[in-house]
């Protein structure tokens, strides 16, 4: 993924105000993002951890998704649980669900999409190698390569992209 700035990564948001976009905070680590590993930017806004946000590099321009999370349930008895992006499995702690409101008119009423993912929305590192899940018990290898893997990443992760921006 290329570098974004500040001003590219919030004017990049489609289901959310201008005041909202304005008013998130940037990961912590922004200066030392790993930009070369990365297939979309994530992550939970350091000022309000019930809110994530998701860019995804399009040949148009970045395009920005606020997320959230969803008001708390019953506590899981699942011990371990999959990523619905990069497939990667954690324990249960490790994934988490999040809803986008849609873009346009169907997100003003409320329409909402979920999507279980990563906690640290790390999908790309999860799949480089570069970070790894908890789990108490290894995980079956996969037969795709690594670049198959993040294919199917950035094609699962399109698929999202297009349930958030149907009809906007």
């Amino acid at each position: 993924m290329e570098p974004l700035d500040e001003k590219q990564i919030r004017t990049s948001f489609v289901n959310c105000t201008k005041g909202d976009a304005g008013r998130l905070r940037l990961p912590l680590d922004f200066a030392a993002l790993p930009w070369a590993d990365l297939d979309f930017l994530g992550w939970v806004d350091p000022g309000a951890p019930l809110r994530a946000h998701l860019v995804v590099p399009r040949p148009d321009g970045p395009l920005g998704i606020a997320l959230r999370v969803p008001a708390a349930g019953r506590a899981s008895a699942v011990r371990s649980r999959m990523c619905q992006l990069c497939l990667t499995a954690h324990a249960a702690s490790g994934v988490r669900l999040l809803a986008a409101p849609l873009a346009g008119a169907r997100g003003r009423r409320g329409n909402t999409v979920g999507v279980y993912v990563c906690a640290d929305l790390a999908c790309s590192l999860y799949l480089r190698g570069r970070r790894q899940p908890k789990l108490r018990t290894v995980p079956q290898e996969e037969s795709l390569t690594e670049a198959e893997r993040v294919a199917r990443m950035r094609g699962n992760l399109e698929d999202f992209v297009a349930k958030v921006t149907a009809d906007s």
